[in-house]
């Protein structure tokens, strides 16, 4: 077992990110965005996975979703809720 320093430390997470596999919009179909742009707000599957424990809509940089879906997302979100689908906060 090797024993690293924190500078090699910082070095091999800088590294490790770099590496990191390239996130892909699951709503663009072969990289080309189809219009209209719509997410369903009855797909309680996809949005559950689209939002944290906590309820919070999560970012773009997590999802890799595309800037046009993740508007599309928060307002299927919004209304998920809404209608009760979807809780506002966790029920911790």
């Amino acid at each position: 077992m090797t024993t690293y320093n924190r500078t090699q430390l910082k070095k091999l997470r800088r590294k490790r990110a770099k590496l990191k596999k390239k996130l892909k919009c699951r709503f663009c179909v072969n990289g080309t965005i189809p219009r209209p742009v719509y997410v369903d707000y009855k797909d309680v599957k996809t949005l559950r996975t689209l939002i944290d424990r906590e309820g919070r809509i999560l970012p773009r940089r997590r999802t890799g979703t595309s800037a046009l879906y993740q508007r599309a997302v928060r307002r299927a979100v919004l209304r998920a809720r809404f209608i009760g689908l979807l809780p506002y906060v966790s029920e911790d």
